[in-house]
């Protein structure tokens, strides 16, 4: 088979060659970012493996001859699903390559939000020695935390973060009861924002999910509170977060992923003082990037080989 990858942040692709070309299949690269350009690098190719170029209706009509998607990590908002399920494509994923380093990273940024580690930091390096300068700091054992969505990742972070805290509040629509962690408090949305502290977000960006996280919920949870996303950018309305940063109702706010990447270089997160923000990070470490590539790879490799791919998101045919 031919097998093209859209586009790859990962510089040489030897991983992903020797994975297809073991199995017999040829592999060509392109630098795609839009439907168009997806278009003219994959018509005649089997298979495509994506990051971030969009696989949408047009495209998959463009490309009769294209019978797999397989994308780079676990969300796969790239892909329009609907219609790779109504023309009989292929969509997999990676769900699993880099859940503890996600985790990890979700509770290092809450924690460093709730003991102000930046700030003290910053007051250091300029020559001011006063724990008072940092501003207030609740005492964690006093707090609720709340997890939004308890997949392998927002399970994973509850029970990092669990043992700091007071109490868990958890959101989750698709989990069964016989699936709940036990300890976690089943919440509604709203109420959980409501009674959190802290919020951790572990969601996937559908189109019910986009913008999930604005005023309105930010305006529910009590002042001096905090919220990380390590999850998809999407999910935050940015102009909300920074305007509850301004009026205090955040005490701090943690992403890792933003709905423009990078950020409009005059956005006010930037400069502020409470904003901890870090580039698509939470993901990676160099043993998760391999698994991850090699398995984006082999979701083609073992659909050539049995009929199915290994992490089926929509069934082909």
């Amino acid at each position: 088979m031919r097998v093209l990858v859209t586009d790859a942040d990962y510089g040489a692709l030897d991983l992903e060659e020797e994975v297809l070309r073991a199995a017999g299949h040829e592999l060509l690269t392109a630098r795609c970012r839009t439907a168009a350009e997806v278009i003219e690098a994959a018509r005649d190719v089997d298979a495509v493996l994506v990051q971030y170029a969009p696989i949408t209706a047009e495209v998959l009509d463009a490309l009769p001859r294209l019978r797999l998607v397989s994308r780079y990590g676990v969300g796969v908002d790239v892909v329009d699903l609907d219609a790779a399920r109504a023309r009989g494509v292929w969509v997999c994923n990676v769900p699993d390559y880099g859940t503890a380093e996600v985790a990890l990273h979700a509770v290092a940024m809450l924690l460093a939000l709730m003991r102000n580690l930046i700030g003290h930091d910053r007051e250091v390096h300029a020559g001011r020695w006063d724990h008072r300068l940092g501003g207030r700091l609740p005492r964690p054992g006093g707090l609720t935390l709340g997890v939004v969505g308890l997949g392998r990742i927002g399970r994973t972070t509850m029970e990092g973060a669990a043992p700091w805290f007071g109490g868990v509040v958890g959101y989750d629509p698709y989990l069964p009861d016989d699936a709940w962690p036990a300890g976690v408090e089943r919440l509604g949305l709203e109420e959980l924002f409501t009674r959190s502290n802290a919020v951790t977000l572990h969601l996937p960006l559908t189109p019910e999910t986009q913008g999930l996280v604005g005023a309105d919920l930010l305006a529910r949870m009590p002042a001096g509170s905090f919220l990380v996303n390590t999850a998809r950018g999407g999910l935050v309305q940015l102009d909300a977060v920074a305007q509850a940063l301004a009026d205090g109702r955040l005490a701090g706010v943690g992403l890792d992923v933003l709905p423009q990447e990078p950020p409009p270089a005059d956005h006010p997160l930037l400069a502020h003082p409470r904003a901890l923000l870090t580039p698509h990070v939470a993901w990676y470490s160099e043993e998760a990037e391999v698994e991850l590539r090699r398995k984006a790879a082999r979701n083609v490799v073992s659909w050539a080989e049995t009929g199915r791919p290994d992490h089926v998101v929509v069934e082909g045919r």
